[in-house]
């Protein structure tokens, strides 16, 4: 059985992942003051950066259409889709009726989409894990199954730079974002296994910042020596080999991969910010 792995746009794929030819990119939209921009393989990250740094007004994302997840259904047998936190998202619900659209139209077939309760490098972690099991030859239940369970044991950290996007999109009122600007506090945020968004700590500066959310996960204790890392960066890859470093000095790790962040996880991240995942 042929298999394919459908993702939004804000799980960040690399070269290596779209080399294999089994990945779909179903594109996310921009929009920064009123201007939409296609999260797609036109995106450029300087432009964008310097438009929500200039803007005053909203800045947010639009999940794709459910028909731009049909589309992506036809091309294999097994189809496994990632999308964003359908907590943060309507992308898994859009992708969810892409999938009934699709079968009403065409019968039944096997598609499964996953919740990832997260976003840019756990959704990455989760779609390698669909490859490694399904190109290994697993059935399609089985693979479902595994990548679950294996969603149920994640944790997501990141660390902002600025909040400004926060307060932009409302998700953070003006006075907090003022308040940790000008004192250059910088909060250790975590995602929660529901899905959602919520501060874990905060520190003065980056450094001290990056180091508390390291410090958070040695103190979680878990065995990480068979598992894979992922540290995503914006435009900032001395801080990701910074956090690399202290990871390694403090925890047996299987393997840590470094990634630069594209539209949407770039949106949230801004200038300057760290997301990690295992």
């Amino acid at each position: 059985m042929s298999f394919h792995i459908v993702c939004d746009s804000c799980t960040d794929l690399t070269k290596e992942d779209f080399a294999k030819g089994c990945y779909t990119w179903v594109p996310l939209t921009l929009i920064v003051d009123g201007e939409e921009i296609m999260d797609d393989e036109t995106f450029d990250q300087a432009s964008f950066l310097k438009k929500v740094a200039e803007s005053r007004k909203e800045v947010r994302s639009a999940c794709p259409a459910p028909e731009k997840y049909m589309e992506a259904y036809d091309q294999a047998d097994d189809i496994y889709v990632v999308t964003l936190s359908a907590e943060l998202s309507g992308s898994y619900n859009s992708a969810v009726l892409g999938k009934n659209l699709y079968e009403e139209e065409n019968g039944k077939k096997n598609i499964y989409v996953f919740n990832s309760r997260g976003a840019s490098t756990t959704q990455l972690l989760i779609a390698r894990k669909i490859y490694e099991y399904a190109s290994a030859g697993m059935k399609f239940e089985e693979v479902v199954e595994k990548v679950e369970a294996y969603i149920s044991t994640q944790r997501t950290y990141f660390v902002l730079e600025t909040l400004e996007v926060l307060r932009k999109n409302g998700r953070l009122s003006s006075l907090t974002a003022t308040l940790a600007g000008a004192l250059n506090i910088k909060p250790v945020m975590e995602g929660t296994r529901d899905g959602v968004i919520q501060k874990l700590t905060q520190a003065r500066g980056m450094k001290k910042a990056l180091s508390r959310m390291v410090e958070s996960i040695v103190k979680e204790g878990r065995d990480l020596s068979r598992r894979i890392l992922a540290i995503a960066h914006c435009n900032c890859p001395q801080r990701a080999e910074f956090v690399k470093n202290l990871i390694e000095k403090n925890l047996d790790v299987g393997e840590i991969v470094i990634i630069e962040t594209k539209g949407v996880s770039t949106l949230y991240a801004c200038d300057g910010g760290i997301i990690l995942s295992y």
